[in-house]
């Protein structure tokens, strides 16, 4: 009797343990998933700030290029 009761104080705690450790690993691999998700959406934020930047200069730079093709057309023809 003695020892199926030491089986199975063995047994629970193995049982426990195993939960414990199913436990731990959730929390690790959900701590993981939130951790790359956060990298994720820095990493968009960031490359949608750049062609932000890249659209506005490609913008300004197309307005400086046809005023300078204009007036010189212009000179030309008023000459």
């Amino acid at each position: 009797m003695k020892m199926r009761q030491s089986l199975a104080e063995w047994e629970q705690a193995f049982a426990r343990e195993a939960s414990l450790d199913r436990r731990r690993r959730d929390s690790l691999r959900r701590t993981t998933e939130q951790r790359a998700f956060k990298r994720d959406l820095e990493r968009r934020h960031k490359r949608g700030s750049v062609r932000f930047v890249l659209l506005v200069l490609t913008l300004i730079l197309t307005a400086a290029v046809v005023t300078v093709v204009m007036f010189r057309t212009l000179y030309l023809l008023l000459g």
